[in-house]
């Protein structure tokens, strides 16, 4: 796979667009970071090292791969699920988003994110975004991402079939879990600070993009003509 991100974007049409969350429609790097990072001291772990492996995965899944003895991963996914709600003062939309968004049928995209119901629910407020009409959270799958689980299960609730659903993500974490769904993907790269190796199409935020409805009711992403 290529480090560097094609341009251009997927030609065909689609039922359905699906959304991760973090670092994809808002960024909430500064604020997850700075919960796990003093999660992680409490626990004896270097926040260096071990922070950037979180993102794209849920909460339970990051603790339970540490395998620390006498921890709880329920419990301790619930601590730092209550610490992230409480910090979401520099929380913010994606560029572009919240118009891309709207122009959306209803019923043709939906939210698939590793957080926590409740979390995902103040994040979205706290980036003055919209409540999606469908929303796939780490409480409604028993496989969290990099599995299909998610994605597949977004598909099934809107009535789509996997493989015309599009999906936007931001982690390669995420962009297996497309992959493994047989999903095709754009890949997000607002909040990148290192290349992702993928062969998805790759875009910085929405501010050029636009979604199209074909004339059989079915869904494209362009880019906005100059």
């Amino acid at each position: 796979m290529s480090p560097t991100n094609p341009t251009v974007l997927p030609s065909r049409e689609y039922e359905a667009f699906l959304f991760d969350m973090d670092g994809t429609i808002l960024t909430s790097i500064k604020s997850a970071e700075r919960v796990w990072t003093a999660w992680a001291i409490r626990h004896g772990l270097d926040p260096v090292s071990f922070v950037p492996t979180i993102h794209g995965k849920r909460t339970e899944d990051s603790i339970r791969a540490l395998g620390l003895p006498g921890v709880d991963p329920v419990a301790e996914a619930l601590g730092i699920a209550l610490a992230e709600i409480d910090d979401v003062a520099d929380i913010e939309e994606i560029a572009g988003v919240g118009r891309f968004l709207a122009s959306l049928p209803l019923e043709r995209w939906a939210i698939v994110t590793s957080a926590s119901r409740a979390l995902a629910t103040a994040r979205i407020a706290a980036a003055g975004l919209p409540l999606p009409p469908l929303l796939v959270s780490a409480d409604d799958v028993k496989r969290g991402k990099p599995a299909p689980d998610p994605f597949l299960l977004g598909a099934k609730l809107l009535g789509v079939t996997p493989q015309n659903c599009l999906v936007f993500e931001d982690t390669t974490i995420g962009l297996a879990a497309a992959e493994a769904a047989g999903m095709d993907s754009v890949v997000v790269t607002a909040t990148h600070t290192h290349p992702v190796e993928t062969l998805s199409a790759g875009v910085p935020d929405y501010a050029d993009l636009e979604a199209v409805r074909t004339g059989n009711g079915l869904l494209q992403v362009r880019r906005k003509a100059m």
